[in-house]
């Protein structure tokens, strides 16, 4: 006697696609938008877009660099230039935001990673320069990284970021396990980046670093998201100006953060 046989389907989980860095870029907002209709590009159908329309490589190299096989690098891509055609001759706002990702910490060489903190050590990064909070996010090129545990300092260090471009910035401190950034003025790029690595942000700080993060550990630093700065180039306007605005949290974040 036969015996019937129920076959029961296992979806493979789907494998995290490695990306280099965060973009610079978030938004892309055509002029006369409604401000309803949104197309959402996730970082690795943006990072496809990348390697194959914008570097030149093939499907097959680009699926060699997201670790992937062609055939899905194919899917990511049809689907991804989909989304941007419906952006533009549509009218929609362009978001870019979440995906099934991970950050290659291959992008950092040994001279920029710090020791893998342990389970119970808090990581804060602060804007440097001469001692003092740069006020600038997007033009730092060093970082104070404090590891606290206890509400004790336990090691301090100046990084340099050999980096340029908020993107770039991001992702140095998402590969170095960066829990709290502390900065000037930036830029809601930025703080899109910052949101989607997951690191907490204290905006619109100034002074001398040492005592910045003293009034961090004391809990009289407020957290702010939305010190946002825009400024001219000092060396031919002279002057710049920071202002506060909000910011709508509308994005999830990627599913293969760690």
């Amino acid at each position: 006697m036969s015996k019937t046989q129920e076959v029961v389907s296992i979806s493979r989980p789907i494998r995290c696609r490695k990306i280099c860095q965060y973009p610079d870029y978030w938004n892309f907002i055509p002029e006369g938008h409604d401000g309803d209709s949104v197309v959402e590009l996730t970082l690795d159908e943006l990072e496809t877009i990348r390697w194959i329309d914008y570097e030149g490589l093939s499907q097959l190299e680009c699926a060699s660099r997201l670790n992937v096989a062609r055939t899905t690098v194919t899917a990511i891509y049809n689907r991804a230039r989909k989304k941007i055609a419906d952006s533009i001759i549509n009218g929609k706002q362009l978001k870019i935001c979440g995906g099934n990702y991970e950050i290659d910490c291959d992008t950092l060489s040994t001279s920029q990673m710090l020791q893998q903190k342990g389970n119970n050590t808090m990581r804060i990064a602060i804007t440097y320069e001469n001692g003092q909070v740069f006020q600038h996010f997007g033009h730092t090129a060093q970082f104070m990284m404090y590891d606290i545990e206890n509400n004790t300092i336990k090691d301090s260090k100046i990084f340099d970021t050999q980096g340029s471009g908020h993107g770039a910035l991001a992702t140095f401190l998402k590969n170095n396990e960066t829990d709290i950034l502390i900065c000037g003025g930036i830029g809601s790029g930025a703080v899109n980046a910052l949101e989607e690595a997951k690191i907490k942000l204290y905006a619109g700080v100034s002074g001398d670093v040492e005592k910045t993060v003293q009034a961090f550990l004391d809990g009289k630093l407020v957290a702010n998201s939305s010190a946002n700065c825009n400024h001219h180039d000092e060396h031919e306007h002279g002057h710049h100006s920071c202002t506060d605005h909000h910011r709508n949290h509308e994005c999830g974040h990627g599913s293969c953060h760690h």
